[in-house]
């Protein structure tokens, strides 16, 4: 009746050896791992020490180019007054010397102003 039926139990051995190979390769792959992540680490650290001259220059560039703008504007800006002074200087200087003259021709400017004017307005209308 209770024939005698054998159950393969397996061994410590190989229970052991079994658990140290699992071990084994838990322990290379954490190994890997942690190199994969060194690696990453350096290349990281690599490019940013490869970007920060040049992040440091372009910098540099652009302060440069607003400073140099600035002062072209300044001096642009301080030409266009000294003409504007002159202008306005030189036309005082007509009207002394050409009363008649200038006060003629501030009214043919105002008469042609008036008739541009007009015309634009009968256009429209």
């Amino acid at each position: 009746m209770f024939g005698s039926s054998k159950t393969s139990i397996p061994s410590n051995s190989s229970m052991d050896h079994a658990g140290s190979a699992a071990e084994q390769a838990l322990h290379a792959t954490q190994v890997l791992a942690q190199e994969a992540l060194d690696g990453l680490a350096g290349g990281v650290q690599e490019l940013r020490d490869q970007a920060s001259p040049i992040l440091h220059q372009a910098s540099d560039r652009a302060s440069n180019f607003a400073h140099n703008t600035v002062d072209a504007l300044r001096d642009q800006s301080m030409r266009l007054r000294d003409q504007a002074a002159r202008a306005g200087a030189n036309t005082t200087h007509y009207i002394r010397a050409e009363p008649v003259k200038s006060v003629l021709m501030a009214a043919a400017t105002g008469a042609a102003l008036m008739a541009l004017v007009s015309l634009l307005n009968r256009t429209r209308g």
